[in-house]
């Protein structure tokens, strides 16, 4: 029998439609179990840990399908000690079912740091060296002096603490400063569209203190309060006004931009702070 006639053979035909059909039903097998496999199409947010003992992040871990794996501790004074500080992926991120969500809890015991040296420093280099050693700035506070904006003692929960004293990392350290011999003022700052951070360092830097600041119902988690941006202030902002040193400014943030003043002129700068256009951005942003 010529080649030619072997081909063409029913024997031939139907064996090659065999192979030819258990090919494709391989294929649409492999398929179908690689579907089952990755889960396509069923990947869901992940949940928000922030706050939670390691207790509730099992039961919540366990009803929302993932995993979790505490690989890292740090120490914080954003949430209780023994609770989730952070998290990846961040909340709503889509993953897969049961994907492993990575936490880092924040410490039981603190880490300790020794207290910097701060009497005789300008205002500006003792905020940044309170921030560069671990610590969190406080109140500033004015008596009369001969110097202005230096310090004059450094206070922990009110009582005066000593250079070299062993405190706890992120301990609020406030300042008592001179304000000179007269009644000296400053300009009130201008801080709609900033977000927490920038606004407190530009109230620091006109020798104010920040008090409540107040989140409104947009804030739902962390992540919402580090976007949010300033939207209201009192004192309001007014070229002609000025307050005593040491006074205290009281914020309002969102992350509606509708809320802006609708007589602002609003920028946006690169890291989406939107801000007041006659506003020049500090270092600090």
């Amino acid at each position: 029998m010529s080649l030619k006639d072997f081909i063409f053979s029913k024997v031939f035909l139907k064996n090659f439609g065999f192979a030819i059909a258990i090919v494709i039903g391989g294929v649409i097998i492999l398929l179908i179990w690689l579907s089952f496999y990755t889960r396509h199409g069923q990947a869901r947010p992940v949940p928000d840990f922030s706050g939670l003992t390691l207790e509730q992040a099992s039961a919540l871990a366990k009803k929302s399908k993932v995993k979790y794996q505490v690989i890292d501790s740090v120490y914080t004074n954003i949430v209780p000690r023994g609770c989730i500080a952070e998290q990846n992926p961040k909340p709503g991120f889509k993953v897969k079912k049961w994907r492993n969500v990575i936490l880092t809890i924040n410490a039981f015991h603190p880490e300790m740091v020794a207290m910097p040296d701060l009497i005789d420093l300008p205002k500006r280099q003792a905020i940044l060296v309170v921030e560069s050693s671990g610590l969190q700035m406080g109140l500033l506070k004015y008596k009369p002096d001969l110097s202005v904006d230096v310090v004059l003692e450094q206070q922990l929960n009110g009582k005066i603490i000593a250079k070299g004293d062993s405190i706890q990392k992120g301990s609020v350290i406030d300042l008592v400063l001179g304000k000179g011999l007269s009644n000296q003022r400053t300009p009130v700052p201008e801080l709609i569209g900033y977000k927490l951070e920038p606004a407190r360092n530009r109230i620091l830097g006109s020798s104010l203190n920040l008090g409540a600041f107040i989140f409104d119902n947009t804030i739902k988690n962390m992540e919402d309060s580090l976007n949010a941006f300033v939207y209201k202030q009192n004192p309001e902002f007014n070229e002609e006004s000025n307050l005593q040193l040491g006074a205290t400014v009281y914020l309002w943030l969102t992350t509606d931009s509708a809320k802006l003043p609708v007589d602002s002129t609003m920028i946006f700068l690169p890291d989406t702070i939107p801000v007041p256009e006659n506003v020049k951005p500090t270092s600090s942003q």
